[in-house]
């Protein structure tokens, strides 16, 4: 009996003097290089800006409208002079359509003598006013038709400034297929998406004849 009590007591005391490190998992405690632990972060994936492919450069200039309907040479004169006015307006414009020009008085503008009269121009719908001066002699006359307004369409308008802005991807232009415009305003308010998804402004301003000049807002 006295030798068992012995070796009971030299086991308990090993026990209790080991040097080996207490094992933390064993309790079920998690260990903190546990990617899934509470707390833990993840990077966080950034939106990348979108690459827009650049519109295709013009390769040849605006095509001039081929007007029809002209008068013969031997045509009475108001019927040459309103031909003339509604040929200037239409390749202005950049497009041949349906054109009007009403000039009260103009029937007598081959009696000799200086005849100012007012017109109204009508193209594919918009109309605009204008000041009409015919010199007429025994057997000559000319003119001379002046208006600070004049008729463009839109297309027309975009292509001049996707010729002018490099890598414009888009062209927004604030205006109707078809728009009266003055040559003495501040011009056509136009937005250019580049290909780097940026929006700048810009300006067309039309001239008296229908050229578009392109600067930035």
């Amino acid at each position: 009996m006295a030798v068992f009590g012995l070796s009971a007591l030299v086991v308990f005391l090993v026990a209790g003097c080991s040097d080996s490190p207490p094992d933390n998992n064993a309790a079920g405690t998690p260990s903190a290089s546990n990617p899934t632990a509470p707390g833990s972060t993840a990077p966080i994936p950034t939106a990348s800006t979108p690459t827009l492919k650049p519109l295709p450069t013009p390769s040849k200039p605006w095509p001039t409208p081929s007007v029809k309907g002209e008068p013969a040479s031997d045509a009475p004169l108001a019927q040459r002079i309103r031909f003339a006015i509604s040929k200037k307006a239409q390749i202005a414009a950049g497009k041949a359509a349906t054109t009007t020009v009403n000039c009260p008085g103009i029937n007598d503008a081959e009696k000799p003598g200086t005849h100012n009269l007012t017109c109204t121009v009508t193209y594919a719908g918009k109309s605009y006013p204008g000041k009409l001066t015919i010199e007429a002699k025994q057997y000559s006359a000319s003119y001379k038709f002046t208006s600070d307004s004049l008729a463009v369409v839109k297309a027309k308008v975009v292509d001049a400034v996707q010729r002018t802005v490099a890598g414009a991807a888009k062209v927004t232009c604030t205006m109707d297929d078809v728009a009266v415009v003055k040559h003495t305003s501040e011009g056509i308010s136009c937005d250019v998406t580049t290909t780097a998804n940026a929006v700048q402004p810009y300006k067309a301003q039309v001239s008296g004849n229908g050229q578009i000049l392109v600067t930035t807002a």
